[in-house]
């Protein structure tokens, strides 16, 4: 088994902030925890590259499609090299206009982050895996049960 990482609390931090900003629909917030020459890697596979380049994308995403907020729980913070963590998280999305989870854009989400200097961690690689789970139906089903039971209720 690995250990946690020892900033696992920051690590945590910069994901909600990534993900805060996402449902914000803002591209400066969610670009604000990438290093400059970070990459992101989207559920459709679109390829993002540096924090100037992903904030313009993504304004300009957020402004022409009214995308789903996200719901999600950490997996595990792990080091992967001296001041570099990988985050894992589970996440799924609500439609916009909806109010329940969408199984099938259930996601896995994976976060490389690296320690810049003095404990400023930047998000350097972030990646959306579709968690379709097509060989295993009950899991996706338990993994939209579980996020449920974080949603607010309204």
């Amino acid at each position: 088994m690995t250990a946690a990482h020892p900033q696992d609390t920051q690590i945590r931090s910069l994901y909600a902030e990534f993900i805060d900003g996402w449902n914000r629909r803002s591209g400066a917030a969610v670009a604000a925890g990438f290093a400059d020459d970070g990459d992101i890697i989207g559920f459709d596979g679109s390829h993002h590259r540096g924090r100037l380049s992903i904030a313009a994308d993504l304004r300009q995403v957020f402004g022409s499609h009214q995308t789903p907020a996200y719901v999600a729980v950490v997996r595990s913070v792990r080091p992967v090299a001296p001041d570099v963590a990988m985050l894992t998280a589970h996440a799924g999305m609500i439609p916009a206009g909806g109010s329940d989870l969408d199984p099938a854009l259930n996601a896995v989400h994976t976060m490389i982050a690296a320690d810049e200097g003095r404990g400023r961690w930047r998000i350097s690689l972030f990646q959306a895996t579709p968690a379709a789970w097509h060989q295993h139906p009950e899991a996706r089903e338990a993994l939209t049960d579980e996020l449920r039971g974080l949603l607010i209720p309204q």
